[in-house]
């Protein structure tokens, strides 16, 4: 399946959490398997044939700059300050050139179905404004929170214990210009699609594991030998 849609991957963070692993590198750099972060993000959008990708930096952002030189990948880099999930996304919509777009953590790793052609198997643009993929928590590897969503499946989203976001999800953008801050989180904006009874969710048929803090490496890699790769 190709990708309707161009994927914003989200790699601006300072990644504190990870220590001393990102005293000197930015945490989509910080290897798991073999291989970056950054990397098993991309190549679930390329296996995915999106049309176009847009990575943002901020922390030591030269560095995956120089990393992607000489793919198609473009880079948004905020500066001076670091703008936060929907102020990233709505200073890159330029570079991405749609109104619809996937967005995507990268200090996520994955096993099972390719995420972002779920998402769009299942995306209503009729119905919705949001379509979030979310776990089943014994699934989210290396999340200790109670989770984020609760859904039915078909009925609109609430906030709640229940379902746990994985970062991935199908949204459209035109709701951020109401916004007027610079820096703020994509929250804002489901919050508002939250109460118009127009953001979705919907579980992941596999295994995610967050690769937030460095316990989380060791978590994805078991994970990785257990389940397999996409």
């Amino acid at each position: 399946m190709t990708l309707h849609y161009p994927v914003m991957l989200f790699a601006a963070g300072f990644g504190t959490r990870m220590g001393e692993l990102t005293k000197s590198r930015p945490k989509p750099l910080v290897p798991v398997a073999g291989r970056p972060l950054l990397d098993h993000a991309i190549a679930l959008v390329q296996e995915a044939s999106a049309p176009r990708i847009v990575v943002n930096t901020h922390y030591l952002g030269d560095q995956i700059t120089t990393y992607l030189q000489g793919s198609d990948i473009a880079v948004s880099h905020e500066t001076p300050d670091i703008l936060d999930t929907g102020g990233g996304l709505k200073y890159a919509l330029p570079m991405l050139g749609s109104e619809t777009v996937f967005t995507m953590n990268t200090d996520a790793v994955w096993s099972g179905p390719n995420p972002l052609t779920a998402l769009q198997s299942a995306w209503d643009p009729e119905k919705m404004d949001a379509l979030l993929l979310c776990l089943p928590k014994e699934n989210a590897l290396g999340h200790k929170g109670q989770g984020d969503f609760i859904s039915d499946g078909n009925s609109p989203a609430e906030r709640g214990p229940g379902l746990v976001y994985s970062g991935a999800q199908i949204i459209k953008t035109n709701g951020l210009f109401d916004i007027p801050q610079d820096a703020f989180s994509l929250n804002v904006l489901w919050t508002r699609m939250i109460e118009a009874k127009r953001l979705f969710v919907i579980s992941y048929d596999g295994h995610w594991c967050d690769v937030g803090h460095p316990g989380g490496i060791t978590m994805a890699e078991e994970m990785l030998e257990t389940y397999g790769t996409v």
